[in-house]
């Protein structure tokens, strides 16, 4: 083989002039878009950064951090004097509502950080207290849980046993059961009538009382007998007839719905003029201390509990619970009518129907049965 068939050696090839011109030009553009680039780069971090830094440092930012917002808060120590109820049974975010309306503290959240780090506060009880507005939050937890107050506010709801009503005051108010109890027992220190023969059922008017930091548990007690006492007269009820009243009102506190007060009244008064046992439930549900759905046919039936409703004749022994005014009207004051029985067919509505047939009384149960197969 010959030099002549082996293959040219391989050799670059020697750019020209202008060649040479333009891959200068076309590395100089891409330095030119490298270095812009990267100053684009640096602005949009230089960007982001202070966006973040405003976003982050300002509350009112897009994308502000909710966990790193400081409570708005007063300096303190305050400004006007002011009077704030605290209700019964609110939570530390309920009495911050209250006392942020009232111009107290600056901010619910403040009032509720405060309220978490003071170990008194649980101890904050419902009433009238004297502030001031614009305080440091925590001084007006620290201010709230001296318990201080100029008064509280205790309400007793139509239809509450004396039971109820001792316990609501005592859950309420600085007077304890032990004091309320002894005054129970003491009838003339409380100013009850002879007709009620020592028993404050009945006689403990409902109502909305306010209760002095110097009240008693005689003072208060006397408030409500004289309440009723009052209404009593204002109605035209004979000092003998009370009693009677009271006790046929608290009944019809307890079984009627609001709009048949007067129906019910009727109801009662037309079985009593029969000689026939009233019948109702809430009668022997009060006698025997649970809820009617609980009773048995053979408690219904005895004949050894006084509050038999089913058994004997006449009104129970006591009231039953403390009625309101408009069921003692109803009393005084009931419809015409030869009713006889009623049944609240619909509970949601509370549709009462009366009847003085004991067929159509039937027909009434299975109304109202039908109605309760129907809600499931």
């Amino acid at each position: 083989m010959t030099d002549l068939f082996e293959p040219p050696a391989l050799q670059q090839p020697v750019p020209s002039r202008r060649s040479a011109a333009r891959q200068r030009a076309a590395a100089k553009r891409r330095r030119r878009r490298r270095r812009r680039t990267a100053l684009v780069v640096v602005a949009c971090l230089l960007v982001v950064g202070a966006v973040g830094y405003v976003t982050w440092g300002n509350v009112s930012g897009l994308l502000s951090n909710p966990f790193s917002r400081e409570a708005e808060d007063f300096p303190g120590p305050g400004d006007q004097a002011v009077e704030v109820e605290i209700p019964a049974g609110a939570t530390g975010a309920e009495m911050g509502q209250v006392l942020k309306d009232a111009g107290v503290v600056a901010s619910v959240e403040a009032f509720k950080q405060a309220f978490g780090e003071n170990p008194q506060a649980a101890g904050i009880q419902p009433g009238v207290y004297q502030l001031l507005t614009e305080m440091k939050a925590s001084d007006a937890v620290a201010a709230l849980a001296k318990n201080e107050k100029l008064e509280t506010r205790v309400t007793i709801p139509e239809g509450f046993t004396a039971e109820q009503v001792l316990e609501r005051i005592a859950s309420v108010t600085t007077i304890s059961r032990a004091d309320l109890d002894a005054a129970v027992a003491d009838p003339t220190s409380i100013g009850l009538p002879a007709e009620a023969d020592g028993t404050v059922e009945g006689w403990l008017s409902p109502a909305t009382y306010t209760v002095q930091p110097d009240d008693t548990a005689q003072t208060l007690l006397s408030q409500m007998v004289a309440r009723t006492v009052s209404e009593l007269d204002e109605l035209g009820v004979a000092a003998e007839d009370r009693h009677e009243v009271l006790t046929e009102a608290s009944i019809v506190e307890r079984e009627a719905p609001d709009d048949y007060r007067g129906q019910v009244a009727r109801v009662i008064d037309n079985r009593l003029e029969r000689g026939e046992p009233l019948g109702m439930d809430a009668i022997d549900a009060y006698g025997l201390r649970k809820p009617a759905s609980e009773i048995t046919r053979d408690e219904f039936n005895d004949p050894d509990l006084p509050y038999a409703s089913r058994v004997h004749q006449g009104l129970p022994p006591t009231p039953i619970g403390n009625p309101g005014r408009a069921s003692i009207e109803a009393v005084v004051h009931p419809p015409a009518g030869d009713w006889l029985w009623y049944v609240t067919v619909n509970l949601d509505t509370g549709e009462t129907k009366f009847t003085d047939n004991y067929d159509e009384f039937q027909q009434l149960k299975q109304e109202y049965q039908e109605w309760q197969e129907n809600q499931g």
